[in-house]
C-alpha cells in the first residue's frame, strides 16, 4: 500500500503529466527519430543516426520547449478548460499555477542549454520558438485563421529543427510536410467546434465563434479535399515503399471523417472526428517505417 504522501506526489506526477502532454511528446520524439532515420537522413548509417549527440539534443530541446507550450497554453487556458474539460482540469489544477510556471520557465532554459550543445543557430531558432509559442498562447490562440494557421506552423516546427539540420532539401520532403500540415489545420478546426462552448464563453474568436459551424465544415471539407494532393503525389511520383498501404487507408478514414463531419451536431461528434484525425496523424507516425521495411537491418 502507499502511503499518503506517496499517493499524493503520484497524483502530482500525473497532474503535470497530463499539463505536458507527455504521450503526445512522446509520439513526437518517436516521429522525429523515424522521419531522421528514413527520410532525412536515409543514406546515413543507422548507428550514426541513433547514436547522433546532436540530433540527441535537437529532439529533447523540441520536447523540453513543446512541454513548456502545453504549459503556458495551460496557464492561458485555465478557465476555458473548465468548460469544455471539466476532468482533465481537475487533474491539471492538483499542480498549482507556480509551480506549473517554474516548469515552463527551466524548461524553456533546458531547451536553450540543449540547442547550445548544437550551434549558435539552433539557440537561435528554440529562442524564437520559445517566444512564438508564448505569443500563440497569450494573443494569436483567440484569433480566427490566424490562430489556426500558427497553430499548425508551430506543431511541425520541431521537425524544421531536424531539416536544418540534416540540410536535405528532396521535394518529397515538402509533400510529408504538406501532408502533415493540412491534417493538424483540420485537427485545429475541429478542436475549436469541439471547444466552442467554453470558446464563447471567455471570447475566444475562433472560426466556428465568428463564421459558424455550416463554414467550419465547408472549411473542413476543402482542407479533406486539398490533402488528396500530397497523397497522389507520395502514392504515384515517389517512392514511399509499403507506406502506400498508410495513405490508402488514410483517404479511407478521411471519407469516414466527411461522412460524420456533416452529420455531427454535437460535442461528442466533434470528439469522435478529433479522434479520427488523430489516429491518422500517429499511425502515420509509425507507418515511417512502411518506407522501406528492410532498410534497418540493412544499415546496421
Amino acid at each position: 500500500m502507499l502511503s499518503r504522501r506517496q499517493k499524493h506526489i503520484l497524483l502530482k506526477f500525473f497532474s503535470m503529466f497530463s499539463v505536458v502532454r507527455g504521450y503526445n511528446i512522446l509520439v513526437v520524439v518517436i516521429a522525429q527519430y523515424l522521419a531522421s532515420v528514413y527520410i532525412l537522413a536515409h543514406d546515413v548509417p543507422l548507428n550514426q543516426v541513433l547514436f547522433d549527440v546532436n540530433l540527441l539534443m535537437l529532439v529533447l530541446a523540441s520536447a523540453a520547449t513543446i512541454a513548456g507550450g502545453y504549459i503556458i497554453n495551460n496557464f492561458y487556458d485555465s478557465e476555458k478548460d473548465l468548460i469544455n474539460r471539466p476532468i482533465k482540469s481537475k487533474l491539471d489544477r492538483l499542480v498549482s499555477q507556480n509551480t506549473k510556471l517554474s516548469f515552463y520557465f527551466v524548461l524553456n532554459f533546458a531547451a536553450v542549454v540543449m540547442a547550445s550543445y548544437v550551434s549558435f543557430k539552433a539557440v537561435l531558432f528554440f529562442a524564437v520558438y520559445v517566444f512564438a509559442i508564448w505569443f500563440y498562447s497569450h494573443k494569436l490562440k483567440k484569433m480566427p485563421f490566424i490562430g489556426n494557421l500558427v497553430s499548425a506552423i508551430l506543431t511541425i516546427t520541431p521537425f524544421f529543427a531536424i531539416f536544418m539540420y540534416y540540410k536535405n532539401y528532396e521535394t518529397v520532403i515538402f509533400v510529408h510536410a504538406l501532408f502533415l500540415f493540412l491534417l493538424i489545420s483540420m485537427r485545429e478546426i475541429t478542436k475549436d467546434l469541439e471547444n466552442i462552448t467554453g470558446d464563447l464563453a471567455q471570447n475566444y474568436y475562433t472560426i466556428p465563434v465568428v463564421y459558424g459551424e455550416k463554414v467550419s465544415k465547408i472549411m473542413l471539407s476543402v482542407l479533406s479535399v486539398l490533402t488528396l494532393v500530397p497523397i497522389y503525389l507520395l502514392l504515384f511520383r515517389y517512392e514511399v515503399g509499403h507506406m502506400d498501404i498508410y495513405f490508402y487507408l488514410s483517404i479511407v478514414l478521411l471519407l469516414v471523417f466527411l461522412l460524420v463531419l456533416w452529420r455531427s451536431r454535437t460535442k461528442i461528434h466533434y470528439l469522435i472526428l478529433h479522434n479520427i484525425l488523430k489516429v491518422i496523424i500517429v499511425a502515420g507516425v509509425f507507418s515511417i517505417v512502411l518506407i522501406n521495411v528492410s532498410l534497418v537491418l540493412n544499415r546496421i
